[in-house]
């Protein structure tokens, strides 16, 4: 597996996502190695992280870096060739002979010159839109969800340098490398095809671990973690996850409070806009077992976001627990939330402030939406479940290209998950 980011060098879902996939894999008797770019991580991040644990889980991981990261992590992203890993890259992928390589967020650990170093079968999962997107999520300016292209100077405006390899067509003869393309939903494959992406893309979501804490019910042993009422939200701050609109809400909204688990580099802009609203509390970063219990205690998650995720993995982590959501009816969001009614969706901020009040007066509701939430976690986002399509696609993609002996042992591991 070859990704720009890993935790603990990781942002947001893409990296834990690739973390569940490996570890899964690794549950069921593979050798997984993941690559993994790590200076992409410091210079975004400013730092590398302060503790760096060897996991004991099974999976190799290999972290990349180099002794001149800025201008590693440049040369990558204008010539989109690995200038200064190449070598190295070149070793790990020939000299091991694996049976499948996948590539995640491939943007400055390679980038589509790390596509044509495999003659495995070879995978290609789309965690953000960077095959049809200089800035990866379709939003365009800075501003506003991509209705129509206007790559040059949106780029500038994300402050970026643009990409020449994207306009001379390096990126679509190095895709003719890749066996099978995933996107994480309905809606983002949907959005590839608008854009422009003519290859066919199979669809297989993210899921969380099965021998993770599951458990839905509140005991009266556990008390909630806050003192009043309150509604969750849990991802990175940035402008994209549409917070703007949702806290001003909580100014008029006196029922229950709003706590923002997560940190990122919009959080002074969103504190200073909660300023006086008594209602509103940051939780900062927060690990997953501490999280589980927010969810547990939540009336609801709040999902907001103003612009084109991919999926949502909060969602499914929100369903796990039997938390509701209320999420934007964009992107994703309608594809998780309405087929398996977990909870409601809003435009508009009055539409908002409305389920806000439903949600919090209405108990019959919150009871049979938990229960909806939990079941359609369980139908369509456990490892269980979604594994094993994973494998199937392996199998298939092996089949065609004549890796008779891979197709027939990730069929065999498919169908025995499915037992």
């Amino acid at each position: 597996m070859l990704t720009t980011f890993y935790p603990p060098y990781n942002f947001g879902g893409d990296g834990i996502g690739v973390q569940t996939l490996a570890r899964a894999l690794v549950g069921r008797g593979h050798e997984v190695t993941v690559v993994q770019d790590t200076d992409a991580y410091t210079v975004l991040n400013g730092n590398a992280p302060e503790t760096v644990v060897c996991e004991n889980d099974g999976v190799n991981v290999v972290h990349l870096s180099s002794c001149m990261k800025r201008l590693s992590v440049l040369l990558t992203q204008q010539t989109g060739r690995p200038i200064f890993q190449g070598r190295r890259l070149r070793e790990l992928i020939g000299n091991r002979r694996f049976d499948v390589v996948n590539f995640h967020n491939v943007s400055l650990i390679g980038g589509p010159g790390l596509l044509g170093l495999s003659d495995a079968i070879n995978i290609f999962e789309a965690h953000e839109h960077w095959l049809v997107c200089p800035s990866h999520v379709l939003w365009r300016h800075n501003r506003e969800p991509c209705s129509q292209r206007q790559c040059l100077r949106c780029v500038l405006h994300h402050q970026r340098p643009p990409q020449l390899w994207r306009y001379f067509g390096y990126l679509e003869r190095q895709l003719r490398h890749i066996d099978v393309f995933i996107a994480k939903s309905e809606f983002s494959r949907a959005k590839h095809r608008e854009f422009g992406f003519q290859r066919e893309m199979e669809v297989v979501p993210y899921f969380l671990p099965d021998d993770e804490p599951s458990s839905s019910v509140v005991t009266q042993a556990e008390r909630s973690p806050h003192d009043r009422p309150y509604f969750l939200f849990a991802g990175r701050l940035e402008v994209i996850k549409g917070l703007d609109d949702v806290i001003p809400v909580f100014a008029r909204f006196h029922d229950a409070d709003l706590l923002i688990a997560g940190d990122g580099d919009y959080e002074s802009q969103l504190r200073k806009l909660s300023s006086g609203i008594n209602a509103v509390h940051f939780l900062g970063h927060m690990p997953p077992d501490q999280l589980s219990r927010y969810y547990r205690h939540a009336l609801a998650l709040i999902a907001p976001s103003v612009g084109f995720e991919t999926f949502g993995i909060t969602l499914i982590e929100a369903f796990r627990m039997g938390t509701p959501v209320v999420a934007r009816r964009l992107g994703p969001f309608p594809e998780v939330v309405d087929a398996y009614g977990g909870g409601v969706l809003f435009e508009t901020t009055d539409e908002l402030m409305a389920m806000l009040r439903m949600i919090t007066n209405d108990s019959d509701w919150r009871q049979q939406a938990s229960a909806r939430a939990r079941a359609g976690f369980e139908r369509h986002w456990t490892e269980s479940v979604v594994v094993p399509r994973y494998l199937q696609i392996v199998a298939q993609a092996a089949r065609g290209k004549g890796r008779t002996a891979v197709a027939e042992a990730a069929l065999h591991e498919a169908t025995a998950c499915k037992s």
